[in-house]
């Protein structure tokens, strides 16, 4: 059994991160010693890795939570079943990157437009295009003589 710092040590997380995945019901409730420190069983550094890596893919910890309990359960449930969650999840994070993507044309068009100069901000391409919900501006200068 490990106290929650040798886990966090170990799992290379905080303490707080660790109370964390408690609360959300990550990593099961701890057993106490007497003296009221918590007591992981050492395969606890392997369920938090396990959440690492989901996490560096993208997965939410709600997510996570559903990964863990088909981890927790593969006996009744099939490769199919883990493969669609994450195809899922791939083509929520291609939509992500698309939406990402037209972000950035859209920024960067912005600040092509933009002079950018030490002129009054009362007529920036950049705030007009906010302020009249135009989401392409049109090329034109920011500053007007």
């Amino acid at each position: 059994m490990l106290k929650i710092g040798e886990l966090a040590s170990y799992s290379g997380v905080s303490v707080e991160t660790l109370r964390y995945y408690e609360r959300q019901g990550l990593l099961p409730a701890p057993q106490r010693a007497d003296n009221g420190y918590r007591l992981y069983p050492a395969s606890n550094v392997g369920r938090v890795a396990f959440i690492l890596r989901a996490k560096t893919v993208g997965f939410t910890l709600d997510e996570i939570r559903e990964l863990l309990s088909l981890e927790g359960e593969r006996d009744t449930h099939t490769c199919a079943e883990v493969k669609r969650f994450a195809e899922a999840k791939r083509r929520d994070i291609e939509q992500r990157m698309h939406e990402l993507q037209l972000m950035h044309d859209t920024l960067s068009q912005l600040t092509q437009t933009c002079c950018g100069g030490p002129y009054s901000a009362a007529h920036c391409s950049i705030l007009t295009a906010f302020a009249e919900g135009e989401t392409r501006p049109e090329t034109t200068h920011d500053h007007v003589d």
